[in-house]
């Protein structure tokens, strides 16, 4: 044997992983394996993954008993690779994948909210599982007759065939928005929602409309857009235009067609948010690249990713998914004030 082969390094093994975090190898089984929320805590599972990832230690996947399926690889499909949110959506699905040795495939549904087609000639044989962001169960058809366990984001958890499910608390984000416009003395308000016929669009139209309840002599308006700065532009221009008082506040459902009703509101010689007010929803990067900043709602999209992901690993190996909602929060910034009397 040469000196060379005698020399070289011994593959390090959880043993080694388990004596420089300073832990048993029950519980690096635990962290590696992704079994450790609450058994194991947060700061003792980075504890574990850093040293892991500074001894090189990579997990013999032959050895491991979790039923997954052959090829460690998951399928997200999303409406489309122009929106920040779903970039973010798979940052946080891929870093989960990525500590449990899985890979992380983005699919954009070619016709926006579906159908989406099988990417493959046989998705059984290419995927272990699929994970949609945002969409409707049946536009899924393909992906779905090829069998595969289904985990839906942001998604209507009435449709039947997903094996679970991660939301976000949109209703109470709506909720959000509008107490805080009624708590600064708004009452004529317009809501520029999306034209895309989606579940969580669904959902804060009508958390929007019921939380109005609490003020009686609040009055709104429903106008629709297609999801880009300029048709947000347009559809804004046209309620200012139109006959009768204005609005004193333009509800809007996301960051994007936010930009646009300030471009409208500023067209018609008016300021934000001096004469009205402007809120979005989405916190992208958009939110505090227009001026004023918008006040809108964060979305933990990462959170969303991870959780989604997250939950395919617990199906995947017959654990059941984490249930419950993803709390949001307002954040109020310069595009709203005081309602002028």
């Amino acid at each position: 044997m040469s000196s060379a082969r005698r020399s070289a390094p011994s593959r390090p093994t959880s043993r080694d992983v388990a004596r420089d975090a300073g832990v048993s190898q029950a519980t690096v089984s635990l962290v590696l394996g992704g079994k450790w929320r609450g058994r194991v805590s947060e700061t003792t599972a980075g504890r574990v993954r850093d040293s892991a990832r500074e001894l090189g230690y990579r997990p013999n996947l032959a050895a491991r008993s979790l039923r997954l399926g052959d090829t460690r690889t998951a399928l997200l499909v999303v409406p489309a690779l122009t929106n920040e949110f779903f970039a973010r959506v798979y940052t946080g699905a891929a870093a989960v994948a990525a500590e449990h040795d899985f890979g992380v495939v983005l699919y954009p549904s070619p016709d926006g909210t579906g159908p989406a087609r099988d990417p493959f000639a046989s998705s059984r044989t290419a995927l272990d599982g699929v994970i949609a962001s945002s969409m409707a169960a049946d536009a899924l058809g393909a992906l779905r007759d090829a069998g595969l366990p289904l985990v839906m984001l942001d998604s209507d958890p009435g449709d039947a065939g997903a094996a679970a499910w991660v939301n976000l608390d949109i209703a109470d984000g709506m909720r959000q928005v509008t107490e805080h416009l009624l708590g600064l003395g708004h009452r004529r308000f317009v809501h520029l929602a999306s034209a895309v016929d989606t579940w969580t669009f669904t959902v804060r139209a009508r958390a929007f409309h019921e939380a109005l309840r609490a003020a009686p002599d609040a009055t709104a308006r429903t106008v629709t857009a297609a999801l880009d700065v300029r048709a947000g532009t347009q559809a804004a221009e046209a309620v200012l235009a139109g006959p009768g008082p204005l609005p004193t506040a333009i509800v809007c459902d996301d960051d994007i067609l936010a930009a646009g009703a300030c471009k409208a509101v500023r067209r018609r010689g008016l300021r934000v948010p001096d004469d009205i007010s402007v809120t979005g929803f989405d916190d992208l990067a958009l939110a505090t690249a227009v001026e004023p900043e918008l006040t809108t709602v964060r979305l933990p999209a990462e959170q969303v990713g991870r959780h989604g992901m997250e939950a395919l690993l617990a199906v995947l190996d017959g654990r059941p998914a984490a249930q419950g909602d993803l709390p949001v929060r307002l954040v109020p910034r310069g595009s709203t004030a005081a309602a002028r009397s």
